[in-house]
């Protein structure tokens, strides 16, 4: 029984990652992994990934790139004014400007550096670096 379905996919990205696999299988395939994964290949951390109907939910197929040294979810889920952005980034990321915080906000689902260009906070989903 899943309970946290985001904290699977990145815990078996994060495993695929450190055995130096090429690609790996989330499965269920739901419409927050998915926009977190547009985040991560927009940020150049994974090279593509695909949605497979398998008839139990979908599949997404992840070709990865070696560039994710450590990933996972920030629970609880802080809720994240924009000027206390860095604050959060010293917390959750090893270096400034190294990584990305992963984000809900009104606009949608975006990485830490897109949200302060927009303007807007939000709740925190997730760090990758």
């Amino acid at each position: 029984m899943l309970q946290d379905p985001l904290n699977d996919a990145l815990a078996t990205i994060r495993n695929a990652e450190a055995v130096g696999k090429g690609e790996c299988l989330i499965r269920p395939a739901s419409k927050l992994i998915g926009r977190v994964l547009d985040v991560m290949k927009e940020a150049d951390y994974i090279s593509a990934y695909e949605r497979v109907e398998d008839g139990r939910g979908g599949v997404y197929r992840i070709v990865l790139k070696g560039n994710i040294n450590d990933c996972g979810v920030i629970k609880p889920r802080f809720a994240v004014r924009r000027i206390d952005l860095e604050k959060w980034e010293a917390r959750f990321l090893p270096a400034q400007e190294f990584g990305l915080l992963i984000l809900t906000t009104t606009e949608g689902v975006m990485s830490n550096a897109r949200a302060k260009q927009a303007g807007v906070g939000g709740k925190l989903l997730a760090y990758v670096y």
